[in-house]
């Protein structure tokens, strides 16, 4: 979920907003390989929400590489920044319960993961941050699941709307080697650690982390 709150720092190194969005995401999709991989073998991934989610999230994610610059970035960062603080806020204000559905609902998985890929490939962010909420409320996975699901769906999403970036030179590949020796060993410590936590500890850093990253998203929009 962190690509969001390094996207700031990439634009500025790299000075153009394509060229930002293509090494950002992958970056991304990288260090979500790493995690999702841990989670995979520690039986943290649901692997029937991923059929259901990943090709919508693809197909998403190219087109909003290849249409992004056509739509303007404030009022993406706007929208993104009021959904990510309402579902933060309810993570952390409800009264935390496990209630993981015995049979998720998988038709929410395709419909969000497409529309969640668009914005994400049009930004430069595998939008972990936006699947985190859809795939604990609307699909009904357990916490721990979401984390290890969302990873894997991500990383398929990364590699995707990266191709689409690449194909159009818009990739800093000496920002991109500097970030994967970052998020690599972030990604493995932070899987590494979520299978320790209770489900009500991880639902509320979940919820701060949405908060966090809707401020940055917040402030992206407000400076246009």
């Amino acid at each position: 979920m962190l690509g969001t709150l390094r996207l700031p720092a990439i634009l500025l190194a790299a000075g153009n907003p394509a060229a930002a969005a293509g090494t950002n995401i992958a970056i991304s999709a990288v260090a979500a390989a790493a995690g999702g991989w841990r989670h995979a073998r520690e039986g943290r991934v649901d692997w029937r929400v991923i059929a259901w989610m990943t090709p919508p999230s693809v197909v998403g994610a190219v087109v909003g590489a290849l249409i992004g610059s056509s739509v303007p970035e404030r009022l993406l960062f706007a929208v993104i920044a009021t959904v990510l603080a309402w579902n933060g806020i309810d993570l952390l204000v409800r009264p935390v319960r496990a209630r993981p559905r015995a049979e998720p609902r998988l038709w929410p998985a395709g419909i969000l993961g497409f529309a969640i890929g668009l914005v994400g490939g049009a930004i430069g962010v595998i939008l972990g941050t936006l699947r985190m909420p859809t795939l604990i409320g609307a699909v009904g996975l357990s916490a721990h699941k979401a984390v290890g699901t969302n990873l894997v769906v991500g990383f398929a999403l990364g590699v995707a709307a990266f191709a689409a970036h690449a194909a159009k030179l818009q990739v800093e590949w000496d920002l991109l080697a500097a970030g994967l020796a970052g998020a690599l060993p972030g990604a493995w410590l932070g899987a590494r650690v979520t299978g320790g936590l209770s489900e009500e500890t991880l639902r509320r850093l979940i919820g701060v982390a949405l908060l966090l990253i809707a401020l940055a998203f917040a402030a992206q929009a407000a400076r246009g």
